[in-house]
């Protein structure tokens, strides 16, 4: 079996989606949730969830024998869900294409460093773009700049606000990102 570890910062709805996907199958398993935030709401899901949480400071982040070590020893594979730091290479070397992200918008356009969240909805918005998304990418050492494995469609109507963008992204992010999961894990699996 798989194990997985998502990387949090925030409120966690993501990450709690992915798990309870996960509970159902038996090719892997969500067997840590991490965060750079203690504070983080992610870790109240992980309490109602019986999944084991770490929280971690920056210098701790760096660390190759703080966190990447916990990593090797941990997991499989990675998923960040709504986790706003840039993995370090050390990371990203120890888990090539083993590291996936989601992203709310159509990379590459509104990616890079800033763009999460409201800041890309705002964007869009302003911007009149007449149609959004998700992408679904393996992380490199740059923001926002790995290989897409996945990339699902919402338009953006005239009368749509910041947060109506915010909910159709979300729709997508939940029907989408576990699923995605599954296929790369399928996909090294089989390949």
């Amino acid at each position: 079996m798989k194990r997985i570890v998502i990387f949090a910062s925030g409120s966690g709805t993501n990450a709690e989606n992915i798990i309870r996907f996960f509970q159902q199958l038996e090719i892997a398993s969500v067997v840590y949730v991490v965060t750079n935030n203690k504070n983080a709401k992610v870790l109240d899901r992980c309490k109602t969830l019986n999944i084991n949480s770490l929280t971690f400071n920056k210098e701790e982040f760096l660390d190759e024998n703080k966190l990447l070590k916990f990593l090797k020893k941990e997991a499989d594979i990675l998923v960040l869900a709504g986790f706003l730091w840039r993995i370090p290479v050390s990371i990203v070397e120890a888990f090539s294409n083993k590291i996936i992200n989601i992203h709310p918008a159509l990379l590459p356009k509104y990616g890079g460093k800033g763009m999460y969240g409201m800041n890309v909805h705002k964007a869009v918005v302003a911007n009149n773009e007449e149609v959004t998304g998700i992408t679904i990418h393996y992380v490199n050492e740059n923001y926002d700049e790995g290989a897409i494995i996945f990339q699902a469609k919402t338009p953006v109507l005239p009368s749509d606000a910041p947060e109506d963008v915010a909910q159709k992204i979300h729709e997508l992010e939940y029907e989408y990102f576990p699923k995605v999961i599954l296929d790369v894990i399928n996909s090294n699996e089989n390949g």
